[in-house]
């Protein structure tokens, strides 16, 4: 089993702006500096074995305040990026909200296949230990979202800096599962 904290990137120019991100690499606000150093601080009396950051830039950045002075290495895995918003990246969110998505944006079957296969690369690395995974939020419900057995539409908002404690164990097919799911870390 694993202990996996999830958390949201910090606050970024990006997300102030209104605009959709997806795989943009994301410039952190002061304010979204100063969430990741309150988490930080939130979280010195968790010890963690492992750090897996998404690849992007706004999450790799605030990973560095969290790992601070604990020295984890940075286990970078594109797996854990934010949704592929195609040609709809870079465009702010009042402008396409209600219309169809085009064909090249990420669909909500192929996040639940990453998901699962993020979380297969954590059981595989990972098992027994305590991890640390910094992420976005839209791709954070998505993996909550497959260990519940529920819709993303059923996992409440993530909020910037935010994390959520999840235990994920294996099924005897190795499909992963969710063995508890916690508001917050404590």
């Amino acid at each position: 089993m694993i202990e996996l904290y999830l958390v949201r990137h910090g606050e970024t120019e990006e997300n102030v702006a209104g605009i959709l991100q997806g795989h943009l690499p994301g410039r952190l606000t002061a304010a979204g500096v100063c969430q990741a150093e309150a988490l930080r601080d939130a979280l010195a009396g968790v010890t963690f074995d492992a750090l897996v950051v998404s690849d992007l830039a706004r999450t790799v950045a605030t990973a560095e305040v969290l790992n601070g002075r604990r020295g984890l290495p940075v286990d970078l895995c594109p797996l854990l990026r934010e949704r592929d918003w195609g040609s709809l990246t870079g465009r702010r969110i009042a402008e396409v909200r209600g219309t169809a998505f085009p064909p090249d944006v990420e669909s909500v079957e192929a996040l639940f296949d990453r998901a699962h296969r993020f979380l297969a690369y954590l059981l595989s690395r990972y098992d027994g230990q305590r991890v640390l995974a910094v992420g976005h939020g839209l791709f954070n419900r998505c993996i909550v979202a497959v260990l519940s057995g529920r819709s993303i539409a059923d996992i409440p908002r993530w909020g910037n800096a935010e994390v959520r404690r999840v235990c994920v164990a294996a099924r005897p097919d190795g499909s992963p599962q969710s063995a508890e799911i916690g508001a917050t870390a404590d």
